[in-house]
């Protein structure tokens, strides 16, 4: 983010799903809501989760999806693999140009009912892709009329960028009139309607060179859905954990002009400045090797890299949700998902279990004090609670890494957060995040952390 109001990438995408409904009401998270609408009767209407999120990551898990060529494999981080490929398919590098043959196989998950069912879903996933391989992550749902959706491409993903791979990406233009993929979202194009997304399925394919023994490995493929209600206001939650995890800090201002051709550089990089500090906290550490590309004059040159190895070639920017829970999971021992959260109390949680987490919001700078900017969309590292219940929070929108912690007040914080409508600058209405997260976390966790996704929906 800037520290100006600006319109980012997303909401530029919201105001094209706002055109193309004609002024339906919409999912907050993908389009503007309609002037006048919400207000503080919307704190009201919370009715219990509103989020189902579902993951597969066990080998029985990946022993009850279809496969073409794929196989699952066991061991202490199970997963599937290409075993003998199913065929090989041209692919045209739409951000280089160059076409290659690859090999393929694919998995398909089994269908999922939705407990609630969406207006909204996003994939999430964690790999390893070896030089000249890569990923590619989709979704096909059943609306609650019965009818599907098509097969939407949710991200093309490599962990590298190198001249074997592709470039990680999202994909424009998909849509079959009554939904549609904004970058790293599905969402049902008018929910006015009442027209839900009421199962899917999640299909992987694997791809690598023709001829090569290497082969990525996927160890946790899953879908956040939600059907969070507009709302200007959110109920307010009672204090009830005073700790505070010790989360390196990092600023990304401190990286302004630096690489500009990703996402302008530093001052945009919000979402890779917060993921590299939860991987540090978890213990991951890039090499001077994966370092050496940086110039060695830049402070903190594990930001550059995150940038870096976060970016979307598509959305042209460091901040698509699924990549970057993706990135965190290429170290060793890490994983991530997206998902939403429901209350301060679900981050309580978390962080009396000892796992820090990231989220998105949108403000205006008299709506949080002591911010001293306003952003159209920001993420910031949340490591604790006052004993007062404030928030403490490692914003990466700060001038040096001794200034990234902030104490910001409870209930402006939480409504920043959990809403779905806001007023812009300009008074427009306009959406908010509804509550996004991305949660990092061990690969094998305690009793005590499975016991807090699991209270948060993940496990």
């Amino acid at each position: 983010m800037s520290r100006a109001e600006q319109p980012s990438r997303r909401t530029v995408l919201a105001a094209a799903v706002a055109a193309a409904v004609a002024g339906g009401a919409v999912p907050a998270t993908a389009a503007e809501a309609a002037p006048g609408e919400g207000g503080q009767a919307d704190a009201d209407r919370t009715p219990g989760r509103q989020v189902d999120y579902r993951a597969w990551t066990t080998f029985r898990d990946w022993r009850c999806g279809a496969v073409r060529g794929a196989r699952p494999v066991a061991g202490a981080r199970p997963g599937v693999v290409i075993g003998a490929p199913a065929g090989t398919a041209d692919h045209t590098d739409p951000h280089t140009g160059r076409t290659a043959a690859w090999e393929y196989a694919t998995w398909t998950s089994p269908v999922h009912r939705l407990a609630v069912p969406a207006t909204e879903a996003i994939a999430s996933w964690n790999a390893h892709t070896p030089p000249g391989t890569w990923i590619q992550a989709e979704l096909k749902g059943t609306y609650s009329d019965g009818t599907d959706t098509p097969w939407y491409v949710m991200g093309r993903w490599a962990a590298g960028d190198g001249d074997q791979d592709i470039r990680r990406t999202s994909v424009d233009d998909q849509g079959d009139g009554r939904s549609s993929v904004w970058t790293d979202t599905f969402s049902i194009d008018d929910a006015s309607t009442g027209l839900r997304l009421a199962s899917y399925r999640l299909r992987l394919t694997l791809y690598r060179r023709p001829g090569a023994t290497v082969t990525p490995t996927v160890w946790r493929l899953g879908a956040m859905g939600s059907d969070v209600p507009d709302r200007f206001t959110v109920p307010a939650s009672t204090p009830g954990l005073a700790r505070e995890l010790r989360v390196p800090r990092y600023s990304q201002e401190i990286h302004k002009g630096q690489y500009p051709e990703y996402d302008n550089g530093g001052e945009a990089w919000c979402s890779p400045t917060s993921s590299q500090m939860i991987i540090e906290y978890w213990g991951g550490r890039l090499t001077e090797e994966q370092l050496a590309w940086v110039d060695p004059s830049y402070a903190d040159p594990q930001v550059c890299h995150a940038a870096r190895y976060t970016y979307d070639y598509q959305y042209a920017g460091c901040g698509n949700w699924p990549f970057n829970a993706a990135y965190a999971a290429t170290f060793k021992d890490l994983q991530g998902v997206v998902t939403r959260l429901g209350s301060l109390t679900d981050l309580e949680t978390l962080i009396a279990a000892g796992i820090p987490a990231i989220t998105s919001q949108s403000f205006l700078e008299e709506e949080l004090t002591g911010a001293g900017y306003g952003t159209s969309g920001h993420l910031m590292t949340v490591v604790g609670f006052t004993a007062d219940g404030d928030v403490i929070a490692n914003d990466p929108a700060s001038d040096d890494n001794e200034a990234v912690r902030r104490v910001y007040k409870r209930r402006e914080w939480e409504n920043i957060w959990l809403r779905t409508k806001r007023y812009n600058a300009s008074g427009k209405v306009v959406s908010g995040t509804g509550g996004v997260c991305y949660l990092y976390f061990p690969a094998h966790p305690g009793p005590r952390q499975r016991k807090a996704l699991a209270a948060v929906g993940v496990r």
